[in-house]
């Protein structure tokens, strides 16, 4: 048994209940075969990448289930009879999740392996400098103002002069 995913693209003017049922027929046949239907989504109309038999949009339906090679085969050659069905692809899945599975296993395996971090250590400080608080500036005293311009602390309105 292998899992598949069966996307397939239904004319968008198809009767819902049509629909409906050749969603039903498919489950059917592949229960029949001795397979499992693991889910069916309908996603509803979304428009086309381009256009396919005339049609811009179509209505998507994603079924995952598990079978064997050949009813996989029956399946696709019910796809290209079926009217409604304007685009399909069929992708066997089990052999990306094994990847998958695997990938994680080698990753938890290194991430046993390597030690953990150290704990963080506080940062040093030079020798004779106080742990307490860092040196704060000290502010400059005033510097004597020079002759024509106010002093320090005074205030000039914009086109007003001093000497007037």
């Amino acid at each position: 048994m292998r899992v598949y995913e069966e996307l397939f693209i239904v004319k968008p003017d198809a009767p819902e209940e049509e629909v409906d049922a050749y969603i039903g027929q498919l489950k059917e046949l592949i229960t029949n075969g001795k397979g499992t239907v693991d889910k069916a989504d309908k996603w509803g109309t979304r428009k086309l990448a381009y256009r396919v038999q005339k049609y811009n949009e179509g209505v998507y339906v994603l079924i995952q289930f598990s079978s064997s090679p050949e009813l996989v085969k029956e399946i696709e050659r019910r796809m290209r009879v079926t009217d409604m069905v304007i685009k399909f692809i069929t992708v066997r899945i089990d052999e990306k999740t094994k990847k998958i599975e695997k990938r994680k296993k080698q990753r938890d395996k290194r991430a046993a392996r390597k030690p953990p971090p150290p704990p963080m250590a506080p940062p040093m400080q030079p020798a004779g400098s106080s742990p307490a608080a860092p040196a704060m500036p000290v502010p400059a005293a005033p510097a004597a103002a020079a002759p024509g311009l106010p002093e320090a602390g005074a205030t000039v309105a914009a086109g007003e002069n001093k000497e007037s």
